[in-house]
């Protein structure tokens, strides 16, 4: 029942998603590698996962099932040992008259449905599914992981306190840590000292969790464990420190970015989780609505100029941008980037991580990279005159350049570069397009639920925001209950809402006669942009985010 990479090309020829020459073209990227054909799709951002996995089984003829959907009863998933099931990449999501319904992602499963219907005495329907969400599935054995992660750290914290001060136990606290926090898709790990404790607490969804507490001896050690993983000076308690660990679980390989500071409770660590499934997004997955796609295509498709994200901190700015340069990344190019820190390296991409100790900036190495004869270039942030002015000469001068600002909205990138002494002359023939955006939680596909609301009951509510964007009396509304999944938040998962300002003739008039933001931002509302409120109002319609975020992540 395998599926060959050469029927799987024939039919994503006939369905044109995409023609055999432009793959042939990518394959040749790939040809000294043993990467299979699927996985190199999902890379290069040709197709989603889901969207893969669709056509795979439409292929071997078998039903497809999106599992994020379904509501799995622990009871059920555990028809299966969690061992057997993660083996062979097997998930039961569902009992009935017709027997057990199971999902898989591994086509060569055939022995091991016979071994269960003869097991369990049920007959099996076999659905499949991606990769993506049998391993989000699987998470579903370790749903009440946090008594089992309780229990973990209160036999390890017992012997770390002892006298004797087990090192093997203190190992284990970090080990299960960063386990626990990949597995529950965090972001980032915050270990807090205090005057008599210590607390861990995780960034799930953009938002902190207090986890649990440890003592304030166990604190102690756990940070020496972390600044030898780290490779950092464990004598040095006065001075930050920046650190990276590559940390290997059965869930896959996780990169750690270690930050240690003084506090005046002792030091406070932050670990930034930099996993090998948070590489796979691709532009289609990011939230980009149709029309945005096609507008940041056209700019990113030009062989010159400047592409810029902005945002505040932790918007996604990175994650956008190396999405377009995984459609770019080619091996007829030259990309090249300069980075503070490089978050997740890209095969066929000369990445430079700054170090300003050894003398390396972004304008120095901006410098350097000039000379390196790159075709596109990714500048991580423009923060001064000199990068600024760098990067705009070599926008000028052929060179595609992708980079990042800080600012609130699409309109104010002009400004702010204007501010660091860029001609507006300079700005408005090098600027092709500025991608402003936010991340908003999804609200939890297993616990979601909706209701009619008229605006007139609400308008003095959050509704108020959405009542000029609305031409009926009523809206419904969608919500997260709360569940197990979503760890009683109703939501799971981010979504980006963007505003995509493609520069025309009218706004680069604007900008060489240095308009202020305001009015640039009106022109090109007025010439087809959605702005980020309105893309999320949009999202928020759909049943994919709630007004409250919309509101959250957008108010000034």
């Amino acid at each position: 029942m395998r599926v060959t990479d050469d029927k799987l090309r024939s039919t994503l020829a006939e369905l044109n998603i995409i023609a055999d020459k432009d793959l042939a073209l990518i394959l040749k990227k790939y040809e000294d590698s043993n990467i299979g054909l699927s996985k190199i799709l999902v890379n290069e951002g040709i197709i989603n996962e889901n969207d893969l996995a669709k056509v795979i089984a439409d292929i071997v003829a078998l039903p497809y099932i999106q599992l994020d959907q379904q509501a799995i009863d622990v009871s059920i998933l555990n028809t299966i040992p969690e061992i057997v099931a993660k083996k062979n990449r097997i998930v039961v999501f569902g009992k009935d008259r017709e027997g057990l319904h199971i999902a898989t992602s591994n086509l060569d499963n055939e022995q091991t449905v016979s071994f269960i219907e003869k097991k369990t005495g049920f007959p099996v329907k076999l659905y499949f599914t991606s990769d993506k969400d049998i391993d989000d599935a699987l998470n579903g054995y370790t749903k009440d992981i946090k008594s089992a992660y309780q229990k973990i750290l209160n036999e390890n914290v017992a012997s770390a306190s002892k006298k004797t001060k087990d090192d093997l136990s203190i190992i284990k606290i970090v080990e299960v840590t960063i386990t626990y926090a990949y597995k529950n898709k965090s972001s980032d790990i915050h270990i807090e000292p205090y005057e008599n404790k210590s607390l861990i607490r995780f960034r799930i969804d953009g938002i902190l969790h207090d986890i649990v507490d440890l003592p304030k001896s166990v604190h102690i050690q756990a940070v020496t464990r972390i600044k030898v993983l780290a490779k950092l000076r464990t004598d040095e308690h006065q001075t930050p420190q920046d650190g990276k660990i590559s940390f290997k679980s059965e869930e896959g390989n996780i990169d750690i970015r270690v930050s240690v500071v003084p506090t005046t409770g002792g030091e406070k660590v932050v670990m930034r989780l930099l996993s090998e499934r948070s590489r796979q997004y691709s532009l289609s997955d990011l939230g980009l609505s149709e029309e945005d796609n096609i507008k940041l295509a056209s700019a990113y498709k030009k062989p010159h100029g400047m592409i810029l994200s902005t945002g505040p901190t932790g918007s996604g700015k990175t994650t956008t941008l190396y999405a377009i340069l995984k459609v770019l990344n080619r091996r007829e190019v030259n990309i090249m980037t300069i980075e503070d820190p490089v978050e997740y390296e890209i095969e066929g991409i000369s990445q430079i991580q700054v170090n300003e100790k050894a003398g390396l900036t972004f304008a120095d190495g901006l410098r350097s990279l000039v000379r390196q004869d790159p075709d596109i270039m990714l500048v991580g942030e423009i923060r001064d005159h000199e990068t600024a002015g760098i990067s705009v000469n070599a926008a000028m001068t052929g060179h595609l350049v992708l980079s990042t600002l800080h600012t609130n909205d699409a309109g104010t990138s002009i400004p702010r570069l204007l501010d660091m002494g860029i001609e507006p002359f300079l700005v408005s023939s090098t600027l092709n397009v500025v991608v402003a955006q936010r991340l908003v939680r999804k609200i939890c596909t297993k616990c979601r639920y909706s209701e009619e609301l008229y605006m007139k009951d609400n308008i003095g509510g959050p509704l108020l925001s959405v009542a000029k964007y609305t031409k009926t009396d009523k809206i419904r509304t969608y919500k997260g209950k709360g569940c197990d999944v979503c760890h009683q938040t109703g939501y799971s998962g981010r979504i980006g809402i963007f505003e995509v300002m493609v520069i025309d003739d009218e706004i680069r008039k604007a900008i060489v006669d240095k308009k202020d933001s305001d009015i640039i931002q009106k022109i090109a509302v007025k010439n087809g942009m959605t702005t980020i409120f309105e893309d999320g109002i949009n999202k928020m319609i759909k049943g994919l985010t709630t007004i409250d975020e919309v509101l959250r992540v957008t108010k000034e």
